[in-house]
């Protein structure tokens, strides 16, 4: 059960070149008007960017009584600023083109014996291209991993257990030692739906795990989306009500998570947290970008 299927890329490369496609007629279509055409273009591939700022929005509307301090609007601005661009490349060409760039699975060389693997677990409408980053890095230090794609895209976060399981085998048979699971956005709740149905296997098989963003208590933003993995991380939602029952309390404090007071998507700030977890603010870091952040990244691997 490896990472070489992708619908979500399938998806969204179609998008890119279809969004291509439509400029490029809009750019013949009024070849005689070329300021017309041009300023056509540049609306539709300025729609994202008006869509995050509308994130935002509703993000400093909803952390205004969030114990998380809040971000200035200057800091606001630069979040967004970053989030625009990083959001582009990764919808935009790791996702739907560079995601098989590296393999699913990297064992180190003889020198690096002894060396525990990373698991990286990818969020909601992504794929394993977002690790990109995190793959040329680990692989510039020999060091294992193992990754997945999480299909299907929009079915419930449960169908994913068998796929970080295979994940965690795949990394413990590499090095013979319990990986550090990373988890981006609803990666991080697929891998406590994974520790529930492991049961008390879980602890033995996990070194540490680590969260970015993810909506550990919901997020503001759910409340709007019909799709199935979207309405389990709604607000104290049923899913995520039963997800706290049945898990060991025990387990949060193997837990580092990371989370921000400019996450466009993750808000309120704080449902993001574990308690009882190493709760770890970074400060005006947009949602996508926190997964390449050198902070978190350098102080992740460390973990291992």
């Amino acid at each position: 059960m490896t990472s070489q299927h992708s619908a979500l890329a399938r998806l969204q490369r179609s998008g890119v070149i279809g969004a291509w496609a439509l400029a490029l007629l809009c750019l013949w279509w009024w070849r005689e008007q070329p300021l017309t055409a041009v300023g056509v273009v540049l609306v539709l591939m300025s729609l994202h960017a008006w869509v995050l700022a509308l994130e935002f929005g509703l993000m400093a509307w909803q952390n205004r009584r969030d114990p998380a301090p809040p971000p200035g609007w200057r800091a606001l601005l630069a979040a967004w600023w970053v989030e625009s661009h990083v959001a582009s490349w990764v919808f935009g060409w790791l996702q739907p083109f560079a995601w098989r760039r590296w393999p699913d699975t990297a064992v180190p060389n003889a020198s690096h014996s002894g060396q525990r693997a990373v698991v990286l677990v990818h969020g909601f409408v992504c794929n394993r291209g977002l690790w990109t980053p995190w793959l040329r890095e680990l692989r510039r230090r020999e060091l294992p991993y193992a990754t997945v794609n999480l299909e299907p895209v929009f079915g419930s976060i449960d169908d994913h257990v068998p796929l970080i399981d295979d994940a965690v085998a795949r990394a413990t048979a590499a090095t013979g030692l319990p990986p550090l699971l990373v988890g981006h956005s609803m990666g991080g709740l697929a891998i406590r739906a994974w520790l529930r149905a492991s049961g008390g296997t879980a602890a033995q098989r996990v070194h540490h795990i680590v969260t970015l963003g993810t909506p550990h208590h919901g997020t503001w933003l759910a409340r709007f989306s019909p799709l199935t993995n979207a309405r389990q991380m709604r607000v104290d939602g049923p899913w995520l009500r039963q997800l706290a029952v049945d898990e060991a309390a025990s387990s949060y404090p193997h837990f580092t998570c990371w989370y921000s007071n400019a996450d466009n998507i993750v808000f309120p700030a704080s449902t993001a947290t574990l308690h009882g977890a190493d709760n770890r603010l970074i400060a005006g870091v947009p949602h996508v970008a926190m997964a390449f952040h050198p902070t978190v990244m350098a102080d992740t691997l460390k973990l291992l």
